[in-house]
């Protein structure tokens, strides 16, 4: 994926289409009910992701096309996810949706569900379960994407350190083979650390401040989201020089990356994230599947990449505490859903003035 075809100019909040009437489509899934089993909580964009989900289902429920919904979280814990998805089932509901704590650990678990004929929709980190619909990222290509800009940025040649996200989700995992694979291309790069920050700004900082007293000069950090800040505020503890950071969306993180561009002799990096309203799209798949719409198995959807062009308009749309992300409407979705059985490229991101 070339960065020029993940661009999003702009804002990100687009509720327009939101408020049609149900379909005559529709009336069928009128009583069904989509629950959502998410498998962490406890980072800002799941908690934007959440407030997403509740966004879409509001909006399904007001218009007459669902009856209800409910989110359970596990405390990153796939045992404690897979009981409460087996609890779902057991209560009856039509779809369930699953951002998953572990690859494989709830396959089980979710082929007893597609068993008992409820559609499940993974999304995010997802699991590998056949009878799931996936709603995807490529993460790989993510990994990637950040490599062969730090080694480009680098001339080839540097000591990199290696922000982590959560041991054991399929996201990690993808995000540090696409880095590994881009960076084997370069022998003079050299991975000279690597910390799990979980994506969480506070454990980022911690992990970071403990491992530097025992690395080289470091000339760049990859990072996989929510990470950016608290790796600064690492450095900087330190007394360290700033190097080359890539940023996740987040809104300390591109203000930080404003300040550090704004200051003498500038700074140039870029940011990129999966968007936490990907769980509209997670959720409008399950809705169309439910009313029979045709829907592939795997929905792609595009990686939200900001560039500096673009970072004034995102800082004026993102609130402090927030992180960067459209709102997807039913409508979106399906031209989303379409272009991918078309083999075409997606529909442009909604773009906005605000986020709510």
């Amino acid at each position: 994926m070339k960065l020029g075809k993940c661009l999003v100019v702009g804002a990100a909040l687009s509720l327009a289409l939101m408020g049609s009437p149900a379909r005559a489509g529709d009336t069928s899934t009128a009583k069904d009910g989509i629950a959502l089993s998410n498998s962490y909580a406890g980072n800002g964009w799941r908690q934007q992701m959440l407030k997403m989900w509740g966004l879409a289902s509001k909006d399904a429920i007001k218009r007459g096309v669902i009856a209800r919904t409910k989110v359970v979280n596990a405390d990153n814990s796939a045992p404690q996810q897979a009981s409460q998805i087996g609890d779902l089932t057991l209560q009856g509901w039509k779809a369930i949706v699953i951002d998953a704590a572990s690859p494989t650990a709830l396959n089980g678990v979710i082929q007893q569900a597609c068993s008992a004929h409820i559609v499940v929709v993974v999304f995010d980190s997802l699991a590998t379960a056949p009878c799931a619909y996936k709603v995807a990222y490529n993460y790989v290509n993510m990994g990637l994407m950040e490599a062969n800009y730090v080694a480009k940025r680098l001339g080839g040649k540097g000591n990199v350190l290696e922000v982590r996200g959560i041991a054991g989700t399929s996201v990690d995992h993808d995000i540090h083979r696409g880095i590994v694979e881009g960076f084997a291309k370069y022998p003079g790069i050299k991975l000279v650390g690597s910390v799990h920050g979980n994506w969480t700004q506070s454990i980022a900082q911690k992990e970071v401040a403990g491992i530097l007293p025992t690395l080289p000069k470091v000339a760049a950090v990859v990072t996989q989201g929510g990470d950016g800040y608290g790796t600064y505020e690492a450095f900087k503890a330190a007394g360290r020089p700033t190097p080359l950071i890539i940023m996740g969306n987040r809104q300390d993180e591109l203000a930080l990356w404003k300040k550090l561009a704004s200051a003498p002799g500038g700074y140039r990096t870029f940011s990129l994230s999966s968007a936490p309203g990907v769980s509209s799209i997670a959720f409008w798949v399950a809705q169309r599947i439910l009313a029979g719409a045709k829907v592939p198995k795997t929905v792609n959807v595009p990686l939200l990449v900001i560039m500096s062009k673009d970072l004034d308009a995102w800082l004026k749309a993102v609130p402090p505490g927030g992180v960067s992300t459209p709102l997807y409407s039913q409508q979106w979705t399906e031209r989303l859903m379409a272009a991918n059985l078309a083999h075409t490229a997606p529909p442009p991101s909604p773009v906005p003035t605000s986020m709510p």
